[in-house]
């Protein structure tokens, strides 16, 4: 695993805007960088990245069979008690997943440790799935790489295959698809798989969010009345679950993607059930509870995460029982877990975070992000890779 230099493509700021690309740049700081690129060997993708995904993937689908189950665990990961019906009927049909990331820490030696699990709302799709091959073939064609330059990246095809397993699961050929607004990512992210939807043969409407009302025959609807009967939503289920309408999903007969059930392995609580369960496993971080460690050894480093937090908020670092917050947020008041720190990788002085993407159960490619600093936030920028 290497960070190696290279010389951006002339014009690709231009390319960008041509090919819906508005958020390569955000808030006057570059997110989408081409100086450099990381390089991995084959043997490091297979056997380090994509078989740990596909395995710690089907332990996270183990913990969520534990827990609709569970009374004490359903109220330990902060579900509802009114919605906790709603998501085992969910996980029992295996109502269809779209995708998810799982972010590793990996140093191209060590095994790969999982951070955690964005299997609900993850971003920087668009990115991973066509624009970082689009540069790899560009590069390629140019001759700035070697022509048996290779990528991890079959992202696009397999969401567009998913897309018609979904609509023929369904039996459906149009869909709603839905993000807040003000997000140009999040935009940007629901158009981008919009296009893999078309490709499936899939119609789809969008409506934001905020948009959404309800019916007076209690079903969902868009703003020309038109009935959501599927939708797609870059949205977090502990913010559905928790909000007015909330209350109206049980009979309001929306199939919705992501499912219900990912409402449990998108949550922080997910880290400490794997470390139970599967101990000792050489892709997890020692975990637990923040209110339950009298049995845990808590010497060394460790950091304190809320439950519910996005793109590194309300982080903070316990050394030998003295916090020190990283990061500020909104986020915290359902508790937090410790995880045993593992500091990133520093590449030329750069904080690297592997995030290793799935689409249903099947991993499909990475995307490679850097920091200055020590926690990956929604401005870290989004570097390239390739498999040589």
């Amino acid at each position: 695993m290497f960070r190696m230099s290279c010389q951006p493509r002339e014009g690709w700021q231009q390319l960008a805007s041509e090919f819906g690309f508005h958020f390569h740049t955000m808030y006057g700081e570059p997110y989408w960088d081409e100086s450099a690129y990381y390089q991995f060997s084959l043997e490091q993708i297979e056997n380090d990245i994509e078989d740990p995904t596909a395995q710690l993937h089907q332990m996270c689908l183990d913990v969520v069979d534990d827990v609709v189950k569970s009374e004490a665990l359903l109220k330990r990961f902060c579900i509802p008690e009114y919605h906790w019906d709603f998501i085992k009927q969910s996980w029992d049909a295996r109502d269809p997943s779209l995708y998810s990331r799982l972010d590793l820490v990996y140093n191209g030696k060590s095994p790969a440790k999982l951070l955690e699990n964005n299997a609900d709302t993850p971003t920087s799709l668009y990115e991973s799935g066509f624009w970082q091959w689009l540069w790899l073939e560009q590069n390629v064609d140019a001759g700035k790489l070697a022509r048996n330059a290779d990528q991890f990246n079959s992202l696009q095809e397999k969401l567009v295959h998913r897309f018609r397993e979904i609509a023929l699961h369904y039996d459906i050929n149009q869909l709603h698809m839905a993000c807040c607004k003000d997000t140009v990512e999040d935009r940007g992210t629901v158009q981008y798989l919009q296009d893999c939807a078309r490709e499936a043969g899939l119609h789809s409407d969008f409506v934001f969010i905020e948009d959404i009302g309800i019916a007076d025959t209690g079903v969902f609807t868009d703003l020309q009345n038109k009935p959501i009967t599927e939708c797609f939503k870059l949205y977090p289920w502990e913010f559905m679950l928790r909000e007015e309408f909330g209350d109206v999903l049980h009979e309001a007969g929306t199939n919705w993607i992501e499912p219900s059930w990912k409402a449990i392995i998108s949550n922080k609580a997910l880290l400490p059930q794997l470390w139970k369960k599967f101990k000792g496993h050489p892709n997890l971080l020692p975990a637990f509870f923040s209110d339950d460690t009298s049995s845990a050894d808590l010497s060394g480093k460790w950091i304190k995460k809320p439950l519910f937090s996005r793109e590194g908020a309300n982080i903070s670092i316990v050394e030998n029982g003295k916090e020190q917050a990283l990061s500020e947020g909104p986020y915290g008041e359902e508790g937090f877990i410790l995880q045993s720190f593992q500091p990133l990788p520093i590449f030329e002085g750069n904080h690297t975070l592997i995030g290793s993407w799935l689409v249903d159960d099947m991993p499909a490619g990475i995307s490679v992000r850097e920091d200055k600093s020590a926690i990956t936030q929604d401005l870290s920028r989004y570097l390239p890779h390739i498999i040589l």
